[in-house]
């Protein structure tokens, strides 16, 4: 609308003239844009959902624009550079997988399990959700609370949504934050979150929090940012609502024997788990699996392909990935959260020395993929489950032992 309408009538003038377009914008003049988008486009959709305009101007009241966010796209600047893809690493899944913080949460986890058991009894009465793993996310989000929050919620999503390289999603997300203020949960001035606007002590975007915030400690409030029950409530709420199964396990590491193959991957390459063992996958741990789980669905993971720990997952599994859409994430809180339980370690397979390739020759392996009839579920330079499972059918049918994950042999092989 008004955005950008003095850069745009600039290069048009230019382009009438024969000149060169020259970038005529300072950040001066992006504020006083800012200024008017505020009143003139984000208010009357603020208004619609239900936003008083004494709330709006209060929410507002000294706010300018963040300069220092990543991925922002100024009217009237140079679009942003975007980082080759070819100068971009995938490294091993194993990076993420930091032992010492590992154990360090872990510690944490299980004297804080201990002080807040009984709030904590009463959630998972509640929800159905294990005390281990809402305090694995707990720990692993905010740092059990810890971690310092500094942005301001409103200054933050309002610079994104007027100026960042997805301005929708931050436009729907700045009117939500709006609507907690709103509903009096907390003042503008008092939201905090992180640099992506994630906020308080679970790192909910604001409409996340709108639909999982619950109000556990009875005040009124839904406090994630300064009530531990209220934030560790609405962890559990945002899992039940994604699907969670109570009494399931999140899922067993377990060694794939050969001639079976990795490619049995994915969510939608569901099995009783049963049926798994018959193929001969059996926990690494050499216990059997519960007994409560061989007739339950479980899913074969292999986010190293064959240089790595491998797992059987139960749907659980994919619920913690809702919260953070990463199989490592769920990798992490899951492994986490046995620590804290029963005393777990790590995981017993190593992690082999995968990764080390660029994301655009992943990407290409990709596409050449594609062309040949397979979903890798995009072409983006990031092996997930359906790139790893389209690599091993590809092995198999070309003679090759399958190994489920992108290796320079293979990117050679592929051409």
């Amino acid at each position: 609308m008004i955005r950008g309408f003095v850069f745009s009538l600039l290069l048009m003038l230019a382009v009438i003239a024969g000149h060169e377009p020259v970038i005529a914008a300072s950040k001066a003049d992006v504020e006083a844009q800012f200024a008017r988008w505020l009143e003139t486009d984000l208010w009357p959709d603020a208004r619609r959902a239900g936003v008083s305009k004494p709330v709006f101007d209060r929410a507002f009241s000294g706010i300018r624009l963040d300069w220092k966010l990543p991925d922002l796209a100024p009217p009237g600047f140079p679009e942003p550079k975007k980082r080759a893809q070819s100068q971009a690493e995938f490294r091993s899944p194993g990076a993420y997988f930091s032992e010492k913080r590992l154990q360090g949460l872990a510690a944490s986890g299980r004297s804080l399990m201990k002080k807040h058991a009984r709030v904590l009894k009463r959630i998972e009465s509640r929800y159905g959700i294990p005390a281990s793993i809402i305090v694995a996310i707990w720990g692993r989000e905010s740092g059990f609370g810890r971690a310092k929050i500094p942005h301001s919620a409103i200054r933050v999503l309002s610079t994104k949504a007027f100026m960042s390289t997805r301005p929708d999603l931050f436009r729907t997300e700045i009117l939500a934050a709006l609507q907690i203020v709103e509903r009096g949960d907390i003042g503008a001035s008092a939201m905090k979150s992180s640099w992506a606007g994630a906020m308080g002590q679970p790192q909910f975007l604001p409409s996340s929090y709108l639909k999982h915030a619950v109000d556990f400690d009875g005040d009124g409030k839904r406090d994630i940012w300064n009530s531990v029950a209220d934030s560790l409530a609405s962890i559990a709420n945002y899992l039940a609502q994604s699907g969670w199964v109570r009494g399931r396990d999140w899922g067993f590491e377990a060694v794939i024997p050969q001639g079976v193959t990795c490619a049995l991957e994915g969510p939608d390459r569901a099995k009783p788990i049963r049926d798994l063992t018959a193929m001969g996958i059996i926990r690494i741990s050499g216990r059997p699996f519960p007994a409560h789980e061989r007739g339950a669905p479980g899913m074969v993971l292999v986010p190293a392909g064959i240089y790595g720990p491998e797992f059987v997952v139960t749907p659980n599994f994919y619920v913690i990935k809702a919260y953070n859409n990463s199989d490592l994430y769920a990798l992490f809180i899951g492994n986490l959260a046995d620590r804290i339980a029963h005393g777990g370690g790590a995981f017993i397979t190593p992690w082999g020395k995968t990764g080390g390739m660029l994301r655009s020759d992943i990407a290409r392996m990709q596409k050449a993929l594609e062309r040949q009839g397979y979903d890798v579920g995009g072409a983006d330079g990031l092996p997930g489950y359906k790139t790893r499972r389209s690599i091993g059918e590809w092995q198999a049918r070309n003679g090759q032992r399958p190994g489920c994950f992108p290796t320079p042999a293979l990117f050679k092989s592929l051409g």
